[in-house]
This record gives structure tokens, C-alpha cells and sequence, in this order.
């Protein structure tokens, strides 16, 4: 819940980080992008050392992190500070993150895990809840650090519970460390995403931006080299070809490729465009969450009745059509039409991230657990940080155009007028500077903008769902292998077992 928490809090306090630090629109991004490439990158070195030095510990560790570096981020003087923080922060979300996962992997086996995972999927889904809500509650009575500084009370709480109520484990096989595939696997996130973000500013040929995304794929490519060439590798890439495990992966990335993308725009239409408040905007943007809730439990009863494969595809679909209807601003400003849409939405991914992460967690033995949630992991945020700054990237080059293309926008100064080019942020602050008549002017051609370039950036991101949905029809298997434990056993199938064996 810590982790979703965090993920979703920060989209509400953009808009007050935007008008208290002077953050321009790339640097929202990476303010977003910061936490995420760290914590992805550091992912699969996390969840080996769990593995490794024992699950609880790691567990501890990342809370105390956590807590500390959101208590540095509070306190953040500029832009730049607080993406540094934020980074930092991501060390801690690494150790969090994938041991929760493998700890309910090694405490619970066969059709309990699966309704283990249910939950813990729900209650991952419970901190997308509180994050807008109490961000939108925080920021109405108090400045932006305070959606920083509510980890420090949540991450306590954590280490005092988890003290006398999670068992300790680890992999009874333990391998040697993979620093070098832990080093490329961030340098290969870190170049790939800057060229991704700083296109739109830059231009896509700008030799800063041709140079990074070349870097990138060179760097992937290296690292996949060395993952199957060395002897203790930090991600064995040869357990992708089991089509159960890389299908799951592939339906998750794009999953929360368009739930992260969608949410970073999605705040700020409410407040930029709507002109809601902090508290309104998380209200409206909670019904994601209640979808996921409601769903992600009853997941795996409704896979034991139609599979996984038409589970996680008919999810997908869903996810897809919800983004679809993104598009219309008629029903997204509607509180009772787009509320419905949202909760359609999260009902998809519900039924899209219980049985695709039982998947994965299941095509692994339990001593590997820490990997196996660690790729999960990886996957959820790859996936949203390729959506921010995919989805973010497309959404800024469009609207720099349709600013360009409203004749409307010279009726205002020149320095006014690179304002409203930024971001609509910007827009709305430069905006407050003008006569009536004027500040009128900008902030239109600035909502027409974002409006237009709205559109275009959720129909993307549903074309994407749509591939997600394919690939899992395709290629994911239509039922888990059964699980044979002890107690499932009666003394005629035990005497057929170890006949067959």
C-alpha cells in the first residue's frame, strides 16, 4: 500500500509542485521518471538479495529508506532536489516492493496463493485509493511536502507490524551477485527514457535525443548478452521462453504502461482544465482504485471457471475501451459518466494484473521467489515509466503543435506566448500576470490545446492495451499446470504419482 501510495499522491501535488517550485513540464515527468527508473533498475539486484540475505530483512531495510528519503523530499527547495529525492527514494521502493511478493509466494502454495496474490493486488489497489484522496485532503490544508512526509507515519507502522507478523525466508540455493547486469539494466532504463522525454522539447533529431535512445538499445542489447553468458546471471533471460511467464510479463508492462500514462494526464485535465481542486481531483480520480479492489479478489474464482488466457484478455479489453472513452471530454468531465468510465478501467486491470501475476510467480520455484517478484515488479514500473514518457512525450508534441496552429495565441505577449507552448501549467500561471482580456485568451488556447493533444495520447494508449490483449490470447497458456501439494492428494492419485514418476 506504501508503494501505491506514493505512486498515485504525487499526480494530485503536480499542479501546487508546478506553481511553488517553477517546474516546467519535462521536469514534472522526471520528477515521476526519477523514482521509477531507480526503482526498476534496482529491482532484480533487490529481490536477489532477498533472496540471498533473507526476505524480512530486505523488507525492513527498504522501509527505512523509504521513510527517511521521503522526509528529504518534504523539504525539497527546488525542482531539481526533489528529482534527486525522489531517485532515492527508489533505492527503498526496491527492497519494498518485490519481497512482499515472494514472502506470500513462500507462505502460501496451489489455489491459496492465488487468493493471496487476489489480495495483495486489492490492496495495491487500496493505496491507489488513499493516495489522490489524501494528497487531495493534504494539499487543501497544507504545501506540496506533505504528501512526502505522510510515508514516514505508513513506513513505521510497517516496520513495527512486520516485526512480529511476517516469517522470515530465503533461497535455501543462493548464487552469487550480478552487478554488471544490475549497472546496465539501469543505464539501459535511464538513457532510453531521457531521449523518450526530451524529444518533444529537444526534436526527435537532435543529436542529444538520437544519441540516447541509440545508447539505449545498445545497452539492452548488451545487457541481454550478458545475462546469458554469465555464470550466476541477475535475470536468467532463458525464462522467457516459457510462453506462461513472458505473456504474463508483456500483458502486465502494458497494463501499467496505460495506467500510470493515463493518470499522469488525467490529474492534471482535472485541475488545469476543470479547475478542480486538489481534494476534487483525487476524489475523481479514485474510482480507478475501487475498480481494482472490488475485482482483483474475485480474479482468481473467475479464472477457475474461464482460464487465464480469456481472463487476462477479456481484462485487457476492458482496460482498452475505458482508455478509448478517455478520449471525450464530454464524458471525462462528466463526475457521474467519467467516474463510471474509471471504474470500468480499474475493474479491467483487476481482472488483468491477480491471475497475470500468479502466472508469473507460479511458472517459478518458491527459492526464486525475490526474482520472480522482482520481474513482476520490474514490469509494472517499466511499463508506467514507458508510459509517462511515451504517452507524455506524444501528449507534448501534440499540444505544441495545436498551440502553434491557434491564431488566437498572438494576441498575447511573445514571453506569455513560450508559456502557454510549455505546458498549460505554465500557461495558468503566466496567465494570472495579464489583463482579464488577454489572461482569457491564453488560458483557452491553452485548455484547447490540452484537450487535443488528450485525445490523441488515450487513443495510443488504447491501440497499446489492444496489443497487450492480443499477445495474452495469443500466447498465454488457457490454464496454470495443476499444483500438487500434500493435502490435495488422496492415496489413489499419490499411488498414480509415483507410478508416473
Amino acid at each position: 500500500m506504501v508503494i501505491g501510495v506514493d505512486n498515485t499522491i504525487l499526480n494530485v501535488a503536480l499542479p501546487s509542485i508546478v506553481r511553488e517550485l517553477g517546474a516546467q513540464g519535462s521536469q514534472l515527468q522526471w520528477i515521476i521518471d526519477a523514482y521509477t527508473i531507480v526503482f526498476a533498475g534496482l529491482l532484480l539486484t533487490a529481490g536477489s538479495l532477498g533472496d540471498r540475505f533473507g526476505r524480512k530483512g530486505a523488507l525492513t531495510f527498504g522501509l527505512v529508506l523509504f521513510g527517511a528519503f521521503s522526509a528529504l523530499a518534504s523539504q525539497a527547495g527546488s525542482a531539481t532536489m526533489l528529482m534527486v529525492c525522489r531517485g532515492l527514494m527508489g533505492i527503498g521502493g526496491a527492497f519494498i516492493f518485490p519481497t512482499t511478493l515472494s514472502i506470500l509466494t513462500n507462505v502460501f502454495t496451489g489455489r491459496e496463493r492465488a487468493r493471496a496474490i487476489g489480495v495483495w493486488a486489492g490492496v495495491s489497489g487500496l493505496g491507489i485509493v488513499v493516495g489522490p484522496l489524501g494528497g487531495g485532503l493534504l494539499l487543501e490544508h497544507f504545501s506540496w511536502g506533505s504528501v512526502f512526509l505522510v510515508n514516514v507515519p505508513l513506513c513505521t507502522l510497517a516496520i513495527v507490524l512486520g516485526r512480529f507478523l511476517i516469517p522470515d525466508s530465503r533461497d535455501p540455493e543462493e548464487g552469487k551477485l550480478d552487478p554488471v547486469g544490475a549497472l546496465l539494466s539501469i543505464a539501459t532504463l535511464m538513457t532510453l527514457l531521457y531521449g523518450i522525454i526530451e524529444g518533444p522539447d529537444l526534436g526527435w533529431t537532435d543529436p542529444k535525443v538520437v544519441g540516447a535512445l541509440g545508447a539505449g538499445l545498445v545497452l539492452m542489447a548488451l545487457f541481454g548478452t550478458w545475462e546469458l553468458h554469465t555464470a550466476h546471471p541477475m535475470l536468467d533471460v532463458r525464462i522467457f521462453a516459457n510462453p506462461r511467464f513472458s505473456a504474463a510479463s508483456g500483458a502486465i508492462t502494458l497494463t501499467f504502461f496505460a495506467l500510470f500514462g493515463s493518470t499522469f494526464l488525467l490529474t492534471q485535465y482535472f485541475q488545469f482544465v476543470l479547475g478542480y481542486s486538489p481534494l476534487k481531483a483525487g476524489m475523481l480520480t479514485a474510482p480507478v482504485a475501487v475498480g481494482i479492489m472490488a475485482c482483483a479478489p474475485l480474479a482468481p474464482r473467475v479464472v477457475d471457471r474461464f482460464g487465464t488466457k480469456r481472463v487476462v484478455t477479456g481484462g485487457l479489453l476492458i482496460v482498452a475501451s475505458a482508455l478509448a472513452a478517455y478520449c471525450s471530454d464530454t464524458l471525462m468531465s462528466s463526475p457521474l459518466l467519467g467516474g463510471l468510465v474509471r471504474i470500468v478501467f480499474g475493474a479491467g486491470m483487476g481482472f488483468t494484473t491477480a491471475p497475470a501475476t500468479e502466472s508469473i510467480m507460479g511458472s517459478l520455484p518458491p527459492g526464486k521467489a525475490g526474482v520472480g517478484s522482482a520481474v513482476n515488479d520490474t514490469t509494472r514500473q517499466t511499463g508506467g515509466a514507458l508510459g509517462v514518457a511515451v504517452i507524455g512525450s506524444v501528449f507534448a508534441s501534440r499540444y505544441h503543435r495545436a498551440v502553434d496552429a491557434t491564431g488566437a495565441v498572438k494576441a498575447v505577449p511573445a514571453g506569455v506566448r513560450a508559456a502557454v507552448r510549455d505546458s498549460i501549467g505554465k500557461a495558468l500561471e503566466a496567465a494570472r500576470q495579464l489583463p482579464p482580456a488577454e489572461a482569457r485568451i491564453a488560458v483557452a488556447v491553452a485548455r484547447h490545446a490540452y484537450i487535443v493533444a488528450m485525445r490523441l495520447a488515450y487513443g495510443i494508449g488504447s491501440g497499446v492495451v489492444v496489443t497487450a490483449a492480443f499477445i495474452a490470447w495469443r500466447y498465454l497458456p488457457a490454464r496454470a499446470p495443476a499444483e500438487v501439494t500434500p493435502g490435495d492428494l488422496n492415496l489413489t492419485d499419490a499411488v498414480a504419482l509415483v507410478t508416473d514418476s
